[in-house]
């Protein structure tokens, strides 16, 4: 990690023309009200939010099914540490900005960017007084539904061209926990993405269920220009990057391309083998 933190360090320096690693102020990225208007909450009473969440049918992953896929902050256990402490750095960085909607990407697949994002929706639903929405925008290689297990068949790409309510591709876990999922992939996702009916179709969808967070799992910046396609429709964003896999110039090359739309609120370096237990927790704030 200190390997890739020099490397990103020098790209800077080099970049800027400076001695001194440019500091990002968080305060003075765009605002979400400046790149989209807010949408206007539907539902503000507890008790009505309450049962229109409990009117999503719900989900009861099984353990082994969990455990199996690596997905282990359902409870509190000391495997679910890391998250924990992934959670309350960003639920800090959301109070302190007034943002609601996470983007977590990677520079490839296969760094853990879904398990990451799911690990951390439930480490999130184990705080009560949240509601968490997660939305799979993976829609070239959805995997949400095969990693919860998920019988039914949902296609949420199907509600973001208004050709379904939301609602029947919705399913929850515990009380306040949401997620909006993808049995199979979908044509044409950039081009979704980019639209104005996915983008009112959230922007509802959010007022409606005003969730206090809302995590979209999204392509590889490499894969694809999905991501890139969605930026400017969240909040801030996570970078996934792969020990001993991504490199130092790739990791650099992703945070410019997301700092250029949005904010990024830190790096998780995933798959480390190597680390001290006092530095197991792989997280850093992006500067």
């Amino acid at each position: 990690m200190e390997r890739i933190q020099v490397a990103i360090e020098k790209a800077r320096k080099s970049r800027d023309g400076s001695q001194e690693p440019k500091t990002v102020n968080m305060r003075e990225k765009t605002k979400p009200s400046e790149k989209r208007a807010a949408p206007e909450t539907v539902t503000s009473d507890e008790s009505a939010l309450d049962a229109l969440w409990k009117e999503v049918p719900s989900l009861q992953p099984d353990a082994k099914r969990l455990h199996r896929n690596r997905i282990l902050a359902y409870r509190s256990c000391p495997e679910a540490a890391p998250y924990d402490m992934m959670r309350t750095k960003l639920v800090q960085q959301l109070r302190k900005n007034d943002w609601r909607r996470v983007a977590i990407t990677s520079d490839a697949a296969g760094s853990g960017k879904t398990m990451t994002a799911l690990n951390l929706a439930f480490s999130l639903a184990r705080q009560s007084d949240l509601r968490i929405m997660v939305v799979d925008l993976d829609m070239r290689r959805p995997s949400m539904v095969r990693i919860l297990g998920i019988q039914k068949h949902v296609q949420f790409s199907e509600a973001l061209e208004e050709r379904d309510p939301p609602e029947e591709h919705l399913i929850r876990y515990g009380r306040n926990l949401v997620f909006a999922l993808n049995s199979g992939s979908a044509r044409h996702s950039a081009e979704l993405l980019q639209g104005i009916t996915a983008s009112r179709v959230l922007d509802d969808l959010e007022a409606r269920y005003a969730p206090d967070v809302m995590i979209f799992d999204t392509p590889p910046l490499s894969s694809s220009d999905d991501t890139l396609a969605f930026l400017d429709q969240i909040d801030c964003a996570l970078l996934l990057v792969e020990a001993e896999k991504t490199r130092a110039s790739d990791v650099d090359k992703c945070e410019q391309e997301l700092a250029a739309r949005t904010n990024v609120i830190g790096v998780v370096l995933n798959k480390c083998r190597y680390l001290e237990r006092s530095e197991a927790y792989g997280y850093y704030g992006a500067t």
